[in-house]
């Protein structure tokens, strides 16, 4: 759940500062910002929970650049649904679907990779025999 949390709060910084340079509006921004990224917070957590559950997504899952791909499309799907139903227009939809998880999948690499490093260091601590 840590790492649910910390991606939540990138996602959200993240996503109102593109809503509000795209609308010039802190209240339309702001309301941007909080649903779209709430709704994808849910999506990586189930995103998550599958890539741990899959026998198969779990000998994938070492690979930073497949999951990360793996979530630029939920990312990109929920932006645009989320951003076309608040605003009723396809072009603000696809234009924030574009930017916004453009910048957020960027982040999730690097998230991921310090995840990764931090799994990697709590395990090779373990491999550690003292006689």
């Amino acid at each position: 759940m840590k790492k649910t949390l910390t991606f939540a709060a990138i996602h959200f910084t993240i996503a109102f500062t593109v809503a509000y340079v795209l609308t010039g509006d802190i209240l339309i921004g702001s309301l941007i910002a909080m649903v779209e990224p709430s709704v994808n917070s849910v999506a990586f957590y189930f995103h998550e929970r599958i890539w741990q559950t899959s026998q198969a997504l779990q000998n994938l899952a070492r690979s930073a650049k497949v999951k990360t791909t793996s979530f630029a499309i939920v990312h990109f799907s929920v932006a645009f649904g989320v951003v076309y139903l608040m605003t009723g227009d396809a072009f603000v939809g696809g234009v924030m679907a574009a930017i916004e998880p453009t910048i957020n999948t960027v982040a999730y690499y690097f998230h991921e990779k310090v995840w990764l490093r931090k799994q990697d260091s709590h395990s090779s601590n373990w491999m550690c025999a003292h006689a």
